[in-house]
C-alpha cells in the first residue's frame, strides 16, 4: 500500500480549500487547476499514468485521466472537479474549509462531487496496480456545471476509455441508469414601436409573444401525449417559460420581446429534432405577422441517456446496493461517456438534495459503504 496521497480527511480538506468555481458568467467562473494539480500528484504517488490535458478553446480548464493497467474492456470512474458559485454569507462555515458536525462535512463540492475523488483513491489504495487484469481509469472533467467542455472534449478526442463506468454524482448510493436531457432557448420577435394611441402605427412584439406562448405551450402538451416514461418521478418532458421581458413604457408599441425556455426531453427524444420541430411551428405561426422571428440557446444541451438494464456495471451496481437502477431529472456527463463506447451508472455518496444548497455536506456514513462499493467494483471489472 503506498504511503501517499496523504489520509482520506486531509485529502478531503485539500479538494474542498482548491477553488474550481465554473460558470457561463465571466465574473464568476475560475480554473480548474488547483484541483488537477492534486489529483495528478496523488494518483501518480499510487502507481497511475497520469495525463493533464488542457482544453483547446477553454483557457485555464483541464482534464485529467489517469490509467492503469492495458486493454479496452476496463471501467472509469469519473467525475467532475467544478462546483457551482456559492453564496458565502448564507454559509454557517467556510465553504472552502472542510468542517466536521453532527455526524457531516461540510464544504462546496463535499456532495456535488469533489468528495468523490478522495473516496476513489482511498479505495483504490490497498490494490496492486500491477495485478490488474483490465485497465482502471480514474476521469477527472472540467466544466460539467455550466459549458460541459470537459466532456465534450473528450467526445471530439474520439478515444475510448473503458467499457464500463462509473460517475460519482450524488445519488445517495442509489444506482442511476438513465435521466433526462435538458436544452434552453431564447425566442425573439422583433417588431415596429410606434405611439399606443394607434396601433396601426406599429407591430406588437409582446402580443406576438402571446401568441408564441399559445403555440408553445400546445406543443408541451403534444410531447406530453406522445412521450412517457413511468420510471421517472415526472415521468413526461417538461417544458419550462422561464423568463420574458419586452417593451420600455405602457405607451409605447413593443418594438421587442424575448422569452426563454427551459425544455428537458426523456431518452429517445433528440434535441437537434425538438429544436428544428420548435423552429418550424413558430415560423409558419409568424409567416406574414410583420414580425421576425429570431432563435437560439443559450449552450448546446445535454442530451437524455439511458444505459440498457442488462449492461453488466448496471447489473453489478444493483447486486452490490441491493437496489435497483432507477431514473432522475437532473443531467450528468453519462451521455458523452456512452457515447465513447461506455456503458454507465451513476452512483455517489452525496444527495441530490444538498448540491447547489448553502451549507452542502456528506454525511460520514456515507463514506464507508461508498469505499466498500467502489473496491468491490474495480475487483469485479479489473481483477477477476
Amino acid at each position: 500500500m503506498p504511503d501517499s496521497p496523504p489520509g482520506l480527511m486531509t485529502m478531503l480538506s485539500q479538494l474542498i480549500a482548491a477553488p474550481s468555481v465554473s460558470s457561463i458568467n465571466a465574473q464568476w467562473d475560475q480554473s480548474n487547476r488547483g484541483v488537477i494539480e492534486l489529483l495528478s500528484g496523488w494518483l501518480e504517488d499510487v502507481g497511475f499514468r497520469v495525463e493533464v490535458l488542457e482544453l483547446a478553446n477553454a483557457p485555464g480548464k483541464y482534464n485529467l485521466v489517469a490509467s492503469a493497467g492495458r486493454g479496452t474492456e476496463g471501467m472509469i470512474l469519473s467525475g467532475h472537479t467544478d462546483t457551482v458559485p456559492c453564496d458565502e454569507q448564507l454559509w454557517a462555515s467556510d465553504p472552502f474549509r472542510l468542517s466536521e458536525r453532527d455526524g457531516r462535512l461540510y464544504g462546496l463540492g463535499t456532495a456535488d462531487m469533489k468528495s468523490f475523488f478522495a473516496l476513489a483513491i482511498e479505495a483504490v489504495r490497498k490494490f496492486d496496480l500491477k495485478q490488474l487484469k483490465q485497465p482502471l481509469v480514474l476521469l477527472a472533467t472540467a466544466d460539467e456545471e455550466s459549458t460541459m467542455c470537459g466532456a465534450r472534449s473528450l467526445v471530439e478526442s474520439g478515444r475510448h476509455l473503458g467499457r464500463h463506468a462509473l460517475i460519482g454524482e450524488p445519488t445517495g448510493l442509489r444506482p442511476v441508469r438513465m435521466h433526462k436531457g435538458i436544452t434552453m432557448e431564447t425566442i425573439r420577435l422583433f417588431g415596429r414601436s410606434g405611439h399606443s394611441s394607434n396601433p396601426a402605427l406599429g407591430v406588437s412584439a409582446l402580443e406576438g409573444m402571446h401568441r408564441a406562448i399559445g403555440e408553445i405551450l400546445d406543443w408541451r402538451s403534444e410531447l406530453q401525449q406522445r412521450y412517457r416514461n413511468p420510471l421517472f418521478e415526472v415521468e413526461v418532458p417538461t417544458l419550462n417559460l422561464g423568463h420574458i421581458h419586452g417593451g420600455d413604457n405602457p405607451n409605447r408599441i413593443c418594438g421587442q420581446c424575448e422569452l426563454q425556455i427551459d425544455l428537458r426531453p426523456l431518452p429517445g427524444m433528440d434535441i437537434a429534432a425538438l429544436r428544428a420541430e420548435l423552429s418550424q411551428r413558430l415560423e409558419r405561426l409568424f409567416e406574414s405577422s410583420g414580425l421576425r422571428l429570431e432563435l437560439s440557446t443559450p449552450f448546446g444541451g445535454i442530451p437524455a441517456t439511458e444505459t440498457p438494464a442488462d449492461a453488466a456495471i448496471v447489473r453489478a451496481i444493483e447486486n452490490l446496493t441491493g437496489a435497483r437502477a432507477g431514473a432522475v431529472a437532473f443531467g450528468t456527463e453519462a451521455p458523452y461517456l456512452n457515447q465513447l463506447g461506455a456503458e454507465t451508472v451513476i452512483l455517489g455518496p452525496g444527495d441530490i438534495e444538498q448540491a447547489h444548497q448553502p451549507d452542502e455536506y456528506l454525511s460520514l456514513a456515507r463514506i464507508a459503504p461508498m469505499i466498500d462499493t467502489l473496491q468491490a467494483v474495480i475487483r469485479r471489472f479489473c481483477l477477476a
